[in-house]
C-alpha cells in the first residue's frame, strides 16, 4: 500500500462515544480520537430510552472536523452494544425513540415468554443466554403493553443499523449486531421467523441480514455536501462492540480466552461453530455471531458498572473521585473483606450501587463495607472471582485448555483488576489494546475494503501497532485466593 488509508470508527458505548481516525499504511494502525461526547439516556415518565438524535448531530459534528481538518475519509463505520433497537416507519422515519436495555418494561416479560416456548427450547433454538433485555424480550414487552409502533414498523434497525441508514439511506442488519437478539438462528445464521411469529411478533419487520465488512453505499450526497467530505464510503463493521473488540484481540493460537472489559465484561472464546447443548443451556452461555464466521461462546458479567456506581453514589454525596483514585484506594483496602455474586440481580440497576452492596453483604452475614476503597475493591475481587467461575466453564465446556488470558478495551487500564484476574485464575494476562472496539471496526472495514485478507491478517497489524502489558500469578497470594474461590462457591451455589 503505498500512502496511508483513512477509516473512521464511530464507537459508542453505553456512557459515551468516540469518533476515532485509523490510519492505515498497509503494516500498522495508528489511531486518533477526533471528537468525544456523553452518551446520556433520557427518562420520561418511567421510561428509559437513547438520545439517539443527540448521538447522531455528535457524529456528524466529527465529519464535520474531518472536512474542514481537510482528512480525506475512505470509509466509516459504527459499533455500539447489543440488543436495542429502532422502528422504522412507511415513510422512512423513525418511530418514536428506541429504548435503553436497562429500562424496566422487561423485568417480568421472562415468564411470560416461557409460558409460550420453554426456557429449555428458546435456548436450543437460539444458543443465546437468557437476559430479560434481548431484543425478543423486549419486543414481547412491547407486544404485551399495545405499542403502536409493532403495528407500523417496515423495518426494525438495530442500534449501529439505524446510524447506517442515516448515513447512507440503506437498510440492513448487520450481523453480528442482529446475533444478540434471540431471533436468529445461529446455525443457519437467519431470522428464526417461525419462533418469532408464534410468539405474536411481526416478520415483515425483518431485514436483509449482511456481514461484517459489507460496503453499504457512499455517504449520502447531502452529509457530503454539509460535511465538505468527498468520495467516503460507510462500511459496516463488527457492528456489535464485544464482536469487534473480539475481532482486535492481538492472540495467536487457539489456547486462549479474552475478556472484553468496560461497563460490561464479555469472557469467552472464540470457536467455529454454534456449541449449544445441555451443558451450555445450564450454564447460560451464548453463542454470538464473530467476524470470519467464528462463534463467541461466551458470558456476560456485570463489570465495570459497578464500580461506575459506586463512583456516582459517592458524587451524589458530594464526594467527588477519580477512577484512579479509588482504584489506590481499592488497593489499599483490606484484602476478602467481604465478596458479592457481581451478576446478582440486585446489581442491574439499583437506587444506589452501595446500598445494595451492604444489603447483600448483610444478607450474606459479611461485613459491610465502610470506605470507597472498601466497596471498590469488593467489587474488582468479586469480578475476578466471577472470571474464574466462567474460566473453568469455558475449559469444560470446550475439552480445551486455556493458557491465556486477554483483556482489552478501556478496562484492561484497571491493572488492580488486571492482577486480580491473573491470582484468582492462576493464568497469565496479557492486557491491552485499550482501543480494542475501535480497533476491531477499522480492521474489519479494511477487510470489507479489501486492506486486508482475513482476521490472522488483521490481528497481525494489531500487533504490530499496540504493546501489551503482563500480569503473571503472584504465587504467595494462591492460598488466599483459594480460600476466597471457596466462599465465592458458597454464595453462587
Amino acid at each position: 500500500m503505498n500512502a496511508s488509508r483513512n477509516l473512521l470508527a464511530f464507537d459508542l458505548g453505553a456512557e459515551s462515544g468516540r469518533g476515532i481516525l485509523g490510519s492505515f499504511d498497509g503494516n500498522a494502525v495508528r489511531l486518533e480520537v477526533l471528537h468525544r461526547f456523553s452518551n446520556l439516556p433520557v427518562r420520561t415518565l418511567d421510561r428509559l430510552h437513547w438520545d439517539v438524535l443527540s448521538l447522531f448531530r455528535e457524529m456528524l459534528h466529527t465529519l464535520n472536523l474531518c472536512g474542514s481538518g481537510g482528512i480525506h475519509l475512505d470509509s466509516l463505520g459504527v459499533d455500539t452494544w447489543g440488543v436495542d433497537f429502532g422502528f422504522i416507519g412507511r415513510d422512512g422515519s423513525l418511530l418514536g425513540n428506541p429504548r435503553h436495555y436497562r429500562d424496566p418494561h422487561t423485568e417480568t416479560i421472562v415468564d411470560d415468554v416461557f409460558a409460550k416456548i420453554s426456557r429449555e427450547k428458546l435456548y436450543n433454538r437460539t444458543g443465546l443466554q437468557m437476559m430479560r433485555f434481548n431484543s425478543l424480550f423486549q419486543l414481547a414487552a412491547m407486544k404485551r403493553d399495545n405499542s403502536p409502533q409493532l403495528d407500523m414498523a417496515e423495518h426494525i434497525l438495530f442500534m449501529p443499523d439505524l446510524f447506517h441508514y442515516w448515513f447512507t439511506g440503506i437498510r440492513a442488519n448487520e450481523y453480528t449486531d442482529t446475533s444478540t437478539s434471540q431471533m436468529l438462528d445461529p446455525v443457519r445464521r437467519t431470522w428464526d421467523t417461525e419462533l418469532i411469529s408464534g410468539l405474536g411478533l411481526p416478520t415483515k419487520m425483518l431485514g436483509t441480514i449482511i456481514a461484517p465488512g459489507t460496503e453499504l453505499g457512499p455517504l449520502r450526497t447531502g452529509l457530503l455536501g454539509e460535511t465538505g467530505l468527498s468520495q467516503t464510503r460507510v462500511v459496516a463493521p463488527a457492528t456489535h462492540d464485544t464482536a469487534a473488540a473480539v475481532a482486535a484481540v492481538p492472540a495467536r493460537g487457539d489456547s486462549w480466552a479474552y475478556i472484553s472489559s468496560g461497563t460490561w465484561s464479555l469472557m469467552g472464546v472464540e470457536i467455529p461453530a454454534p456449541l449449544v447443548n445441555d451443558a451450555t443451556r445450564a450454564a447460560n452461555f451464548t453463542n454470538e455471531g464473530g467476524v470470519n464466521n467464528t462463534i463467541r461462546l461466551l458470558k456476560n458479567v456485570m463489570g465495570l458498572w459497578l464500580v461506575q456506581e459506586i463512583r456516582r453514589d459517592y458524587a451524589r454525596k458530594g464526594s467527588e473521585y477519580s477512577y484512579e483514585a479509588l482504584v489506590l484506594q481499592a488497593r489499599e483496602a483490606e484484602p476478602f473483606r467481604s465478596i458479592v455474586d457481581p451478576d446478582d440481580a440486585s446489581f442491574i440497576l439499583p437506587s444506589s450501587m452501595t446500598h445494595a452492596f451492604s444489603q447483600y453483604c448483610r444478607k450474606s452475614g459479611q461485613p459491610v463495607p465502610e470506605t470507597p476503597g472498601a466497596f471498590v475493591r469488593c467489587a474488582l475481587e468479586s469480578l475476578a472471582l466471577r472470571y474464574r467461575w466462567v474460566l473453568g466453564k469455558l475449559e469444560e465446556l470446550t475439552g480445551k485448555p486455556i493458557q491465556t488470558i486477554h483483556i482489552v478495551g478501556g478496562g484492561c487500564q484497571n491493572a488492580l483488576l488486571n492482577q486480580f484476574t491473573a491470582d484468582a485464575c492462576q493464568r497469565q494476562v496479557l492486557a491491552g489494546p485499550v482501543e480494542a472496539t475501535a480497533l476491531g471496526n477499522i480492521m474489519t472495514q479494511a477487510m470489507g475494503l479489501r486492506l486486508v485478507s482475513n482476521l490472522t491478517q488483521a490481528r497481525e497489524v494489531i500487533r504490530n501497532s499496540f504493546g501489551l502489558t503482563t500480569f503473571d500469578p503472584a504465587p504467595t497470594d494462591q492460598a488466599e485466593w483459594d480460600k476466597a474461590w471457596s466462599k465465592f462457591q458458597g454464595l453462587i451455589s
